[in-house]
């Protein structure tokens, strides 16, 4: 919690800067009102703690009601959030809570979409790194909100060898051993990015236990599950939508990853409206 409120902190000085001038203008400093959110369109919510946030930092006795639960699709939208405060503290937190909640919810709603896709293939739709810098951590809770799963959280928690790496160590085996040695309390989930059959049977010879098929088209996909025949996990990468999800996922590899779940999500439509009160 203290890490989401420094975030929210952050994004707060950003938007109000020396004050919000158009509030303190045109309302009153003792005013009191109801903000009530709502979602306008079908999807997934996500990100209550953050919006959440947003208005206590402002108004430390503002009351907050939410009236939706996160992770569940909602056809209809509908009542999303409710909060009693100072009016001037309501307005002033608006947009930063609707940002996250807005972001946060529209990558949820994809990683719903997502995993629909993929129902009954057995294949896992996977998160990827290509998040937005600094909010990693919850676009990563958005996607597991959703349905979808994760990938690694960072550089740290898992070795990914991508063809780059393999072309600084001298080839697939070399960079796989280097690895093994390197790392071997993360040996047995050890992945590498191969590119045609040639570089699968290396994999495979050098102990990798999962392999990433980056850029095939379902056919090269079907030949490698043939090929590989249960030896390692595959996983799919590469310029996946949510137009070519299940056709990928029904080549019979394990796992899909999809940057576009944090990268390319619209954001889900999220608007809030006040009235005063007493």
């Amino acid at each position: 919690m203290d890490e989401l409120r420094a975030l929210v902190q952050s994004a707060l000085e950003e938007d109000v800067g020396a004050g919000d001038v158009t509030t303190a203008a045109t309302v009153a400093e003792d005013a009191r009102a109801r903000a009530l959110i709502t979602q306008k369109g079908p999807g997934v919510v996500y990100g209550l703690a953050a919006a959440e946030t947003a208005f206590l930092l402002l108004d430390a006795e503002a009351q907050i009601e939410a009236l939706a639960a996160e992770g569940a699709w909602r056809e209809a939208g509908g009542p999303v959030m409710s909060v009693r405060g100072r009016a001037r503290a309501l307005l002033t937190a608006e947009r930063t809570a609707l940002n996250f909640l807005a972001h946060l919810s529209g990558v949820a709603t994809m990683a719903a979409r997502a995993a629909r896709a993929v129902e009954g293939t057995g294949a896992t739709v996977l998160d990827t790194r290509k998040t937005t810098p600094g909010l990693r951590a919850l676009e990563k809770a958005a996607v597991l909100a959703g349905g979808a799963m994760n990938h690694r959280a960072g550089l740290y928690d898992a070795i990914l060898i991508k063809e780059n790496h393999i072309a600084a160590a001298g080839g697939v085996a070399q960079a796989i051993t280097h690895a093994r040695a390197a790392a071997p309390q993360l040996a047995a989930t050890l992945e590498v990015e191969v590119r045609d059959a040639e570089e699968i049977e290396q994999a495979l010879a050098a102990g990798a236990s999962r392999l990433l098929l980056d850029n095939m088209d379902e056919e090269r996909l079907r030949a490698a599950v043939d090929q590989v025949a249960g030896r390692a996990q595959l996983e799919a990468s590469g310029g996946v939508t949510l137009q070519t999800l299940r056709a990928r996922a029904q080549t019979g590899i394990e796992w899909i990853s999809m940057g576009a779940l944090t990268h390319s999500a619209p954001a889900l439509d999220v608007s809030m409206t006040l009235e005063l009160c007493t």
